[in-house]
């Protein structure tokens, strides 16, 4: 499975951004995840998806403010972010991890298999 994200940008604080996830292959399956990395910050954990069944895991400094969904018929993943903070800038990272269940554990690194390239999200005035 290849990964591509797109959709990255500068964006305002409390503006909106829908950063989308590409795969090469079939997702059905597949867990898909977002990540986030900012400058000399470690990577972190923002939002999973079952692409079988659709339930999802967030980062509980998203939880009301982003929202994942998936579209099976174009292996695609997507992160609607809103209300978006100057803290929420980073590159934006999606990856691809065998399997059907939807838990804690998705917010590993290790539960993933395949990652993207990444894209920039940049929130400033």
């Amino acid at each position: 499975v290849q990964l591509q994200a797109s959709g990255g940008g500068l964006v305002q604080p409390g503006g909106s951004l829908r950063v989308s996830c590409a795969a090469s292959g079939r997702t059905f399956g597949y867990i898909l995840g977002w990540f986030r990395q900012a400058p000399g910050k470690e990577r972190e954990f923002v939002a999973a998806i079952s692409m079988a069944d659709g339930r999802t895991y967030y980062a509980d400094s998203v939880k009301v403010r982003f929202t994942i969904s998936r579209d099976n018929a174009k292996n695609s993943a997507y992160l609607q972010m809103n209300s978006l903070k100057p803290e929420d800038t980073a590159v934006y990272y999606c990856a691809a991890g065998r399997g059907y269940t939807m838990s804690a554990l998705r917010s590993r690194r290790d539960a993933y298999d395949y990652w993207g390239q990444g894209t920039l999200v940049t929130v400033s005035s």
